[in-house]
């Protein structure tokens, strides 16, 4: 807010100077104006200054000294080979304002270049905030998971929230569709929880490159600009943005890296969800989301049972686990109930006739006296 009220002053002693001395021959009315548009001219040219790093400064006055230098060269051949006139002096200033043109262009491309290493560190401040910028992609705030990775600490620096990614997150939280217009709010939300985070600072800046339409492509120029690096989970931005030399953090490859490691021989209890796509096989998933694929389990769809890992498997995607059930070994475990058999009743023989059990009836045997 104190920048902006600084440029307004500039404009307004710019406008009223020229009110008072009248340095174009005109009427005051006419001055002013002229001043007024002359300082809104001064203020654009500042305000897209501050967007150009430091190198490409340095380069680009170099270029202009050079070319102003090359300039008061060929003003000397002008003058002894043209004579006196209105053309001697137009070529003279033509050929001065092309010399630095020319120069302050080539210089600020060829900027890039320079190595300010090798002045001993005197930039070193302002190379090491240039590397602290941190750019988001729509996708990653609609994600949400960049709030919870800042507000565990291991995020820090300046957060760089172009105009151009929140106009495309209003578009889509202004979408017809519920589940699209669910997840643009979704993305509103996330950037009012990296707001609170206490180390960092969210900058919004209103950057913005008219020539390029897609939005990437303008995070990748946005990257260049301030040296910053690009967190997205977009598998081609990622690859788009390494060809051109720009850094970029990769949400999904973070949590690739922080999933437990496997390995084959383990033995680790899941919950059979599906069938699996190969025969017998049946297929589960870890709190992580991490897929396992279990052979001989689809009988065990719904049930929670040891399986043992044979191998892991990393893709572009993820990780998956294939393991095996054994269903000998599980069954093979568990205890099979035994049968005891009642011991005979004992019989007690006395004088008399004695009782024999045969087929539940009782019969009588005579003794001989």
């Amino acid at each position: 807010m104190d920048i902006i009220f600084v440029r307004l002053l500039f404009i307004v002693v710019v406008t009223i100077t020229c009110f008072v001395i009248e340095p174009f021959g005109l009427a005051r009315n006419a001055d002013a104006g002229v001043g007024a548009l002359l300082g809104a001219a001064i203020v654009l040219f500042e305000w897209k200054l501050r967007t150009i790093s430091l190198k490409r400064l340095i380069g680009a006055a170099i270029g202009s000294i050079l070319g102003i230098c090359g300039a008061y060269l060929f003003a000397l051949v002008i003058r002894s080979s043209i004579p006196e006139g209105h053309t001697q002096s137009f070529l003279q200033i033509l050929v001065m304002l092309l010399m630095a043109y020319v120069g302050l262009i080539v210089g600020a491309n060829k900027g890039d270049l320079l190595n300010l290493a090798a002045l001993g560190g005197i930039f070193g401040g302002e190379k090491q905030g240039k590397k602290s910028y941190k750019i988001l992609d729509t996708s990653v705030i609609i994600d949400g998971r960049i709030a919870d990775i800042a507000e565990t600490g291991f995020l820090d620096g300046i957060i760089v929230t172009p105009q151009f990614v929140l106009r495309e997150l209003q578009l889509v939280a202004d979408s017809a569709d519920s589940l699209k217009r669910n997840r643009g709010r979704r993305g509103l939300d996330i950037l009012q929880r990296l707001q609170k985070v206490a180390n960092l600072q969210i900058q919004i800046v209103e950057d913005d490159f008219p020539a390029v339409r897609e939005v990437d492509l303008k995070l990748i120029e946005l990257a260049k600009v301030y040296e910053g690096k690009i967190i997205t989970n977009d598998f081609n931005l990622n690859k788009v943005a390494q060809l051109q030399g720009v850094e970029v953090l990769n949400i999904n490859e973070l949590a690739n890296s922080l999933k437990p490691i496997v390995l084959p021989g383990e033995t680790m209890r899941v919950f059979i969800l599906k069938e699996g796509k190969e025969y017998n096989q049946g297929v589960a998933y870890l709190d992580d989301g991490t897929m396992v694929v279990v052979d001989n389990a689809r009988k065990m769809i719904g049930k929670t049972i040891d399986v043992s890992v044979t191998s892991v498997l990393q893709t572009t995607a993820g990780k998956m686990i294939f393991g095996k059930w054994d269903e000998r070994a599980a069954y093979g475990r568990q205890a099979s109930p035994v049968s005891v058999a009642a011991p005979p009743i004992p019989v007690v023989a006395g004088p008399g006739p004695t009782p024999v059990s045969t087929s539940g009836a009782l019969e009588t045997k005579q003794g001989t006296s």
